[in-house]
């Protein structure tokens, strides 16, 4: 922390000035920017940010590439048979097989990902992707790199102190932007990049530590230079004294205070304890971190404050066009979005009738906000189960007298959009939601709700010629729009898609219950039996002998599901390249991935993964 006071120097000395610094007391260096290399803290913006930008412009080239491959495969084999996509099965390189198995789809380990670490009953978090670890590693060594570049040649070995304190708290402001940017749903490099949110969440935990404790470093600088200062005159610490009367100083404590209360409640366990506790108090707590390092640089004119007010207004920015989406699809002239909730075994089905039509894409989700069923505004993701767009209706008793009422009678026109999810009743908020809806006369309950949406859905199937859908438990809700999207493509002959196995694994039966009428609806589109297969998995099924399968093309097994076995099986039957999705617990993903990484190296498989794991 720089103390403002005027001294009789200009902000910052280079490091060539030597026999100034020298014959500066230690007290010199504990205000202002003396001692600061601001050249080089420059040197250190241009760095960090032409790094963020080149790694990003690799992955949007990558990007570019794999989705022109796509595109040609895609295009290629439209209405093709497994004998004329046979050449698209086939790896065109060694490399790129070689990297994905080891680097792309790789756990840091040997198989671990995102299945949580368990201490007691606490949820102690999971681990990043061995790509996603070395991307992280480079960043932070980085920032260590430029804390380390100091001016050692120095005499006076108290400037080294001040150029730290000066280095590690402009990293701090500078990492803020990244952290911020990370954080929102509405990044914008999301879509650009076709990075999932989750994956930017990674990266939003790991730079939010690295800010704290740059700013801890920052602050053990300072102190130091206080302390040393505060010997070299023969007097008493003055420290806490500097804190009281000093504004600059005492809101960049508050800034402190509150990264350090985020390096704690933002853990993994404290999350899985209290979700939305957590999510409003991260979010008091980041903006009082912003607010104390916005007035620490205002009142101390340090180089990157107008950084921290840019970085300011996108985090309000992002907030206000989240609730004015909201708005806009969930109310309209005298009304709002209608939502009715329906118990199941463990369960809810919950309906939106939206008042907008929307755009939806295979493997969207939603934010669900409940504002009658709990006392913050807190949201919760879920995929989109099924969705439904109805006509207009049409009153054949009252002719047109307006343009309105004549838009109202077109039959092509779509005026709502019905939207399921199914929540899978835990703690929290689905709690109370499955308890009212059970206590409910028909089990079923009408509230008041919103949805903000729809995100995701960033990835196309259309293009391989077999798709594997694994499906964990509640995971059912992502896979059955891209089964129904598959059926529909294959139909219009639109897609490259000749096999469609969908895969669901479930405690018991009563799962079931939660799709039954999209199921039938699937079972029930045009060449579903060509096309499609079902593999049912019951861990714990009741009796022997209700695990019985209906048809050759709807198969039910009682026991664990073994996603090795099933895509060797499928991978040596396959038709063209081979997309292998799968949403469900962080084990059971992490078996479908080792399971893709087996045999990525023969033949074409590329492997999804959609998780919730912030």
């Amino acid at each position: 922390m720089m103390d403002p006071k005027p001294a009789k120097h200009v902000h910052g000395l280079p490091p060539s000035s030597n026999y100034s610094l020298c014959s500066m007391a230690p007290g010199n260096f504990t205000h202002g920017l003396m001692g600061v290399n601001l050249q080089m803290d420059k040197n250190t913006t241009y760095t960090l940010w032409s790094t963020i930008i080149f790694v990003c412009l690799i992955i949007v080239l990558a990007r570019l590439v794999q989705g022109g491959v796509s595109l040609v495969r895609h295009l290629f084999n439209l209405n093709s048979d497994h004998r004329q996509q046979a050449y698209w099965a086939r790896n065109g390189s060694r490399a790129w097989p070689w990297l994905k198995k080891r680097l792309v789809y790789a756990p840091l380990f040997k198989k671990r990902h995102n299945r949580n670490f368990q201490m007691s009953r606490l949820n102690m978090g999971t681990l990043p992707s061995r790509f996603h670890t070395i991307l992280l590693a480079l960043y932070v060594m980085s920032n260590i790199v430029y804390c380390c570049f100091l001016n050692y040649n120095t005499c006076n070995k108290v400037a080294i102190l001040a150029e730290l304190r000066g280095r590690t708290g402009h990293l701090a402001f500078l990492n803020m932007m990244p952290l911020m940017i990370f954080g929102g749903r509405n990044n914008v490099l999301i879509p650009l990049l076709r990075v999932s949110f989750d994956t930017f969440n990674i990266f939003h935990r790991w730079i939010g530590r690295l800010v704290a404790v740059e700013a801890i470093a920052h602050t053990i600088a300072w102190m130091a230079v206080k302390e040393i200062a505060d010997r070299h005159v023969k007097q008493q610490s003055t420290m806490m004294l500097a804190f009281s009367d000093n504004p600059f100083l005492s809101w960049g404590l508050v800034s402190l205070m509150a990264m350090l209360l985020i390096l704690i409640q933002a853990s993994s366990a404290v999350r899985h304890l209290a979700y939305e506790t957590f999510l409003h108090l991260h979010q008091l707590l980041a903006f009082l971190a912003f607010l104390g390092a916005a007035i620490h640089g205002h009142t101390g004119s340090l180089p990157l404050t107008s950084y921290i007010y840019v970085t300011i207004a996108l985090w309000v920015l992002e907030r206000v066009v989240r609730w004015a989406m909201i708005a806009y699809r969930n109310f309209g002239l005298g009304s709002s979005t209608r939502v009715t909730v329906e118990a199941l075994p463990e369960a809810c089905r919950v309906t939106y009738q939206l008042k907008r039509p929307w755009q939806m894409r295979p493997g969207c989700h939603v934010y669900a906000h409940f504002p009658t069923l709990t006392w913050s505004l807190s949201s919760h993701p879920f995929s989109i189960a099924w969705y439904d767009t109805q006509p207009a209706t049409i009153n054949s008793e009252k002719a047109p007298t307006t343009t309105a009422d004549l838009a109202n009678t077109l039959p092509n026109r779509k005026d709502s959009t019905t939207i399921t999810l199914i929540m899978s009743r835990k703690s929290g908020m689905t709690a109370k939601l499955h308890a009212r809806a059970l206590a409910a006369p028909s089990n079923t309950i009408t509230i008041t709700g919103y949805i903000e949406g729809p995100y995701g859905g960033l990835e196309s199937l259309h293009s391989y010629g077999t798709v594997l859908l694994f499906a964990g438990g509640v995971g059912i809700t992502h896979q059955l729009s891209h089964v129904r999207d598959l059926l529909a493509s294959y139909e219009a002959s639109t897609s490259a898609v000749q096999k469609i196995i969908l895969i669901w694994s479930v405690r018991t039966q009563d799962a079931f219950d939660w799709v039954h009428p999209w199921m039938t609806e699937i079972l029930q589109m045009p060449h579903r039996r060509e096309v499609l297969k079902v593999l049912l998995f019951v861990t714990k099924p009741r009796h022997a002998g209700d695990v019985i399968s209906r048809s050759t093309q709807v198969k039910m097994f009682g026991g664990r599901c073994k996603p090795g076995k099933i895509v060797e099986e499928e991978f040596e039957k396959r038709t063209g390249a081979m997309a292998v999705t799968v949403c469900g617990p962080g084990a059971f993903a992490d078996e479908v991935r080792g399971a893709v990484r087996e045999r990525v190296e023969e033949g074409v498989v590329d492997f999804q993964e959609e998780s919730f794991s912030w």
